[in-house]
């Protein structure tokens, strides 16, 4: 009897996604949730496990984009299993003292099987797979771990295998003493600069799909604001570290926005909208996406129900939900349904910048760097920490006026904390 291994609805929004490596070979024998193939949708990057025992036969190429309900795999039980089992096994010896001592199966490496996109790159830029460090499960190395060397230009070549070199050829200088570098040879004089070509990474290549749909489909339009961070800034300052022994997490910034924002929805539910065909969806719960900036890209991880959590609750979840983005852990149910989106790009030193739409959703709200600035208050000119922010918006669903009040309201709430708590 054959078991089918088939693509399954990863998350709402999700319908394909590429075969990026096949975790067990061809003809192998696996175990009931026994990882057995990585995918990569425009969000994150699956394994896929085997539901039943027995011996796997590849139905799809590595690199190969399949949708939900594709077949990735046959798995054969029965005398399929029974005979790779039995082949795995070696042979008993025969008996008699004269009989040759039975071979012993090769006993596995401590390095994982390099996938043929992987071995690929390796091998045409002449590197050493064992000095790469490998980001995916088991130490396994990946194809962005490569590229992300490449880029980074700390790359090592592989052993030649090249003679080697006379006796009677000129000695080499003495190479001077300093940090271990990889060389880096100098262009041979008159030679023209060379470009360097590195092929986009699989969720490189979706998030820019995303970002394009999203110019072609939202009416996008951003407005702007600057708000005063000195309440928030000396709230912050007062209460850090008791909140931090109380809570176990450290009093951020975001939580103040989050919450802000949480509250402007309330008034202005368009902006925790969408579009489906010729409808309008209102959704009942606040799940906010927080922007994060991680090797492979951005990656929105998503706080549900953020209309119900308290400023630590908020706090606690960003903080947990960035640490596995940075450790590569997030699954897709993390990745997915979020209604609004709050990126940061302040801790980057962006003073201004207009966000663009995470489909579908209708609104995202922009942090910017806190610079102090001259201001007039009560007719004075005093110096105060100041940021902008940005909304964008689907001007499909929010007008103008709404957008402006919503973004009005976040800076009343920032610069008077104490609505917040009082929900005013």
């Amino acid at each position: 009897m054959t078991f089918e291994v088939r693509l399954p609805r990863l998350a709402e929004s999700i319908s394909d996604a590429v075969l990026v490596e096949w975790l067990k070979p061809d003809g192998a024998v696996v175990a009931v949730d026994e990882p057995i193939a990585t995918l990569e949708t425009d969000k994150a990057a699956v394994e896929i496990a085997a539901e039943v025992p027995g011996v796997l036969r590849h139905a799809r190429q590595v690199q190969e984009h399949v949708k939900v309900g594709d077949v990735l795999a046959r798995i054969e039980d029965g005398a399929g299993a029974a005979t790779a089992v039995t082949t795995a096994k070696p042979a008993a010896a025969p008996a008699g003292p004269s009989a040759p001592a039975p071979a012993r199966p090769a006993l596995p490496t401590a390095e994982p099987p390099l996938s043929p996109a992987v071995r690929r790159l390796v091998e045409e830029h002449a590197l050493d797979a064992s000095k790469l460090a490998g980001s995916g499960k088991g130490g396994r190395l990946l194809k962005e771990d490569v590229l992300r060397e490449i880029e980074r230009g700390q790359i090592t070549a592989a052993p030649s295998s090249a003679p080697a070199v006379p006796t009677s050829a000129p000695a080499a200088p003495p190479t001077p003493a300093g940090p271990s570098r990889a060389p880096v040879p100098a262009p041979a004089a008159g030679a023209e600069e060379v470009d360097r070509i590195v092929p986009m990474s699989t969720i490189r290549l979706r998030i820019a799909e995303r970002l394009v749909l999203a110019q072609h489909t939202a009416a996008i339009l951003t407005t702007f604001n600057e708000i005063d961070m000195s309440a928030v800034i000396e709230l912050r300052t007062r209460y850090r570290e008791d909140f931090e022994k109380r809570h176990g997490v450290r009093l951020g910034f975001m939580s103040f926005f989050a919450r802000a924002a949480i509250l402007a929805l309330q008034e202005f539910p368009e902006l925790n909208a969408e579009i489906r065909g010729t409808d309008i969806v209102y959704h009942p719960r606040a799940h906010l996406g927080i922007a994060v900036q991680t090797e492979r890209g951005l990656v929105v991880p998503v706080v549900r129900g953020a209309d119900r959590l308290a400023f630590a609750a908020i706090e606690r979840e960003i903080a947990r939900l960035a640490e596995r983005a940075r450790t590569r852990k997030l699954t897709l149910d993390e990745l997915s349904g979020g209604t609004f989106t709050i990126s940061n790009g302040g801790v980057y030193g962006s003073l201004l910048s207009t966000p663009i739409l995470n489909p579908p959703q209708s609104g995202i709200l922009g942090m910017h760097k806190i610079e102090k600035r001259p201001v007039a208050v009560n007719d004075q000119v005093v110096i105060r920490p100041m940021m902008y922010v940005a909304l964008s918006y689907d001007h499909r669903i929010v007008d103008g006026e709404q957008a402006v009040t919503f973004l009005v309201r976040v800076k009343e709430r920032i610069e008077d904390p104490e609505r917040m708590l009082l929900e005013v």
